[in-house]
């Protein structure tokens, strides 16, 4: 009976394959390679959505989320994720499967899992939003990082045809909360390289055509995603590095942020070492220990994300001085 009711959970929650084709979309298509790729990174990430709507305990997951090939299995995590979180979000059963979720395999996924997260606040209403609860206060916003990306993907025509900016957001509030449209646009950037099929000039043509304040963050997120899922090769990530122009140092924080996130959780393949070489001019390993020696200790008027970005920025810039 149990086994039931798990198979008509997933089934319910689940939603259908067809929501990440290209065309369902409505994507831009480079050419069959990169449509191919970017279709398989949604199925993944739906199968890590399912395998999370299952369980019977966010331990049941981990199996089968580990046997998701390499380059994929962080959005396998990413969707776990999301699952969870929707769970955890409805009106009846326990409230921490996220929270236990983390607390195993994840938390080497820690940057995929959290983004999840905001994926599932995209699909819950506003008023369950009260259940989550982020204390780090550099993960709350990879959070919005993760409702940006969500909304510029399944919402194009608002975020990023109509250019939607959130001028007051609702969570998670407090003293930073002018900084979450600025954490939703990071997401939506990383979005645009889905929806622009990453081809980087359209990638780029894209970003140039939102207001100059917003094309920094807009840029960081393409460059995260350039250097965590791919699909260009060199010289396309020159020509999209060269394109960046003044925000090549957010370009360069994003792949060092992407670099970090393969690094620690043992996923690091060709393609991101090859990102991280063009934007940055380091290796994973150095990228990582960058990343980790940047954290700030201490929020202050800024949020301690903003600060580590910036950080970031700086290390890097110093880097390629050298």
């Amino acid at each position: 009976m149990r086994d039931t009711l798990r198979a008509l959970r997933r089934r319910v929650l689940t939603p259908n394959t067809k929501a990440v084709l290209m065309s369902e979309r409505g994507f831009h298509v480079k050419n069959p390679d990169s449509q191919a790729l970017l279709e398989r990174v949604g199925e993944v990430f739906l199968t890590g959505y399912a395998l999370a709507a299952e369980a019977r305990t966010p331990t049941d997951a981990e199996a089968g989320l580990e046997q998701i090939p390499v380059r994929f299995r962080g959005f396998a995590y990413e969707g776990a994720g999301m699952g969870f979180a929707v769970r955890d979000g409805l009106p009846v059963g326990r409230s921490d499967h996220f929270a236990r979720f983390l607390a195993g395999r994840a938390a080497q996924h820690e940057y995929m899992a959290w983004v999840g997260l905001g994926w599932a606040m995209a699909r819950l209403p506003r008023p369950r939003w009260r259940r989550f609860v982020v204390d780090d206060p550099l993960m709350r916003w990879l959070v919005l990082d993760g409702y940006g990306f969500h909304q510029a993907y399944f919402k194009t025509d608002r975020y990023v045809r109509q250019q939607y900016l959130h001028t007051r957001f609702p969570w998670p509030g407090g003293e930073h909360a002018w900084y979450a449209p600025r954490a939703i646009d990071q997401g939506v950037g990383r979005a645009l390289w889905f929806v622009r099929g990453t081809d980087p000039d359209l990638v780029a043509d894209t970003i140039e055509d939102f207001a100059p304040d917003r094309q920094a963050d807009l840029y960081a997120g393409a460059g995260l995603a350039a250097t965590y899922a791919g699909g260009v090769d060199e010289e396309e990530l020159r020509r999209f590095w060269n394109r960046a122009g003044r925000h090549r140092l957010q370009v360069a924080q994003g792949a060092a942020f992407a670099a970090t996130a393969r690094y620690e959780a043992g996923l690091v393949v060709p393609h991101t070492e090859l990102a991280l070489e063009v934007f940055c001019g380091m290796t994973p390993k150095q990228a990582t220990e960058l990343c980790r020696k940047a954290r700030p200790a201490a929020e202050d008027t800024v949020p301690a994300y903003e600060i580590w970005r910036r950080r970031i920025a700086d290390a890097v810039a110093a880097h390629q001085g050298s």
